[in-house]
């Protein structure tokens, strides 16, 4: 399951992930990071059977944490099947299939947003 972690910095510089891997014993998969002296944001995946428990541990230590039940939002009517998002996505959520209709594998995505800005129907957007 797809976690994102949003943190502050605050007054210590905590590893957080490395203190929840530590104290759960839960492996941890950072798919991507965006972190600044002050503040943070991960979007990390957990296996589903332990995702509450690597959330509660997390908030414990003053991250917010919000559980993602999907990657970018694809909305088929819109999608004229042009490709545009195949190129510029870096873990090939998409993909054409035998008939050249679009595939989407939300499993893959990492909310990283290139797709969206490289639409030009609009047919993607942020679940956030």
């Amino acid at each position: 399951m797809k976690l994102l972690v949003t943190f502050s910095r605050g007054k210590g510089r905590k590893p957080i992930i490395a203190q929840v891997v530590r104290d759960t014993g839960v492996l941890i998969n950072v798919e991507r990071a965006n972190i600044d002296s002050s503040e943070g944001e991960a979007l990390i995946d957990v296996p589903d059977e332990q995702c509450q428990l690597v959330r509660d541990s997390m908030s414990g230590l003053g991250a917010k944490v919000r559980i993602l039940e999907h990657g970018i939002i694809y909305n088929e009517s819109e999608c004229v099947d042009c490709g545009a998002c195949i190129s510029i996505c870096p873990r090939e959520v998409f993909c054409f299939d035998a008939d050249w209709k679009l595939q989407y594998a939300d499993e893959k995505c990492i909310l990283c947003g290139k797709c969206i800005d490289a639409c030009p129907h609009r047919a993607l957007n942020l679940p956030l």
